[in-house]
């Protein structure tokens, strides 16, 4: 049986509206930029760390969409109800990304047009161009060698490592024996390979060069405290 012409015609209106909802979220680097202004705006990047080392936006939290269980865990700990301004390369991934975050909860997810080609070539600025050297293993096994150490492999801009940034600090303020050791996740991959942490954020306790504990992904302070233990 047909649907009348009503109902066939509200379908169509329906999935027009829809249509021009989903492509409104896209806007051109100009209008992204200026989005970028608002309070609580959450950048994301979803690139690899490699590309994210070659210069990234402002601020932006990085998780890369083609490693699924990595995306997975990062975007659960951006906030839903603040607005997300997400790019990639050339717009590929973030456009699918975009669209699975918006299937899965988040209110406000804007997508920058030509990504970060687009940004570059309309000469806007970037930060984060990795030119440091990467930590030496050698240099990293003296940093461990004496003394109670807690090594943080982690990234600022890695969602899950942000959040652990208080509780870091509030740990080392009732444990003043305890050194951190730093290891940057996305420049020192001789030291994580060395070490198999292939989880942002990770935690190793090291007692006179020997490992006590570790502790994948974000942990309480409690958690934290056991490994020193």
């Amino acid at each position: 049986m047909r649907k009348p012409f009503y109902k066939q015609l509200l379908t169509t209106v329906l999935a027009l509206t829809a249509g021009l909802l989903a492509r409104a979220q896209q806007v051109d680097v100009n209008t992204f930029e200026k989005g970028l202004q608002q309070p609580s705006v959450q950048v994301f990047d979803v690139r690899t760390a490699q590309e994210f080392n070659t210069g990234h936006l402002s601020d932006a939290l990085q998780a890369d969409y083609t490693n699924k269980p990595e995306f997975a865990h990062r975007v659960q700990y951006l906030d839903k109800q603040k607005p997300v301004y997400i790019y990639c390369l050339s717009g590929g991934r973030s456009s699918a990304a975009a669209k699975w975050m918006r299937e899965n909860g988040f209110k406000e997810v804007v997508e920058m047009e030509g990504g970060i080609n687009a940004w570059k070539l309309a000469g806007k600025p970037l930060t984060g161009i990795t030119a440091v050297k990467q930590l030496e293993v050698a240099d990293y096994r003296q940093s461990i060698s004496q003394g109670l150490v807690l090594v943080d492999v982690g990234a600022e801009w890695c969602p899950p490592c942000r959040t652990m940034e208080p509780v870091i600090k509030q740990f080392l303020e009732q444990h003043p024996q305890v050194r951190l050791v730093k290891v940057d996740g996305g420049r020192d991959q001789e030291v994580m390979k060395v070490e198999k942490a292939g989880t942002l954020p990770t935690f190793i306790a090291y007692k006179d060069g020997k490992e006590t504990g570790r502790k994948e992904g974000v942990a309480t302070l409690k958690e934290l405290e056991r490994l020193v233990e």
